[in-house]
């Protein structure tokens, strides 16, 4: 089996003086590999198909077998890294914490820590019967969230 060490340096060579990052790369018992990229801007195809080839190259086929999968986050897939979290500040996003509490909110801020989300929240309101709607900020541990998504709003 390949080590996705390996992958994933060959690919951070290849992506040296661009914007382009890698968030994943996982390995199957089959040697079918998948490499997960991102970027600051956006990820097209024929930048996959290039970071394909050029890790491909690296690597010999005669001595393993393997199957390389080179792909972009999609929108609506889960973060999972920092930069991520970054290139996404001052967006909407969808929350699902780990107590099953799903928040759309605006992220404000990340960091190692966590994030910082914003959003509006009915709450009780002294000297009010109903429950108001109140902006409320907060900030999350990212050991308190199970995942979070890039939210697009089609209305």
């Amino acid at each position: 089996m390949i080590d996705t060490k390996k992958i994933v340096e060959a690919a951070e060579r290849k992506m040296q003086q661009t914007d382009l990052f890698v968030v994943e790369c996982t390995c199957s018992p089959a040697n079918e590999i998948e490499l997960v990229v991102d970027s600051d801007t956006s990820v097209n195809i024929d930048v996959c198909v290039a970071l394909s080839r050029a890790v491909e190259a690296e690597f010999d086929r005669e001595a393993e077998d393997f199957s390389l999968t080179v792909m972009s986050a999609g929108i609506g897939s889960e973060l999972r890294c920092l930069r991520q979290y970054r290139k996404l500040v001052g967006r909407p996003v969808e929350v699902l914490l780990a107590d099953g509490i799903k928040i759309l909110a605006t992220l404000d801020a990340a960091d190692e820590q966590g994030i910082v989300l914003s959003y509006d929240r009915k709450e009780s309101v002294e000297g009010k019967k109903r429950k108001q709607l109140v902006h409320v900020t907060e900030s999350y541990p990212f050991e308190r969230i199970k995942y979070t998504k890039e939210w697009l709003d089609f209305k």
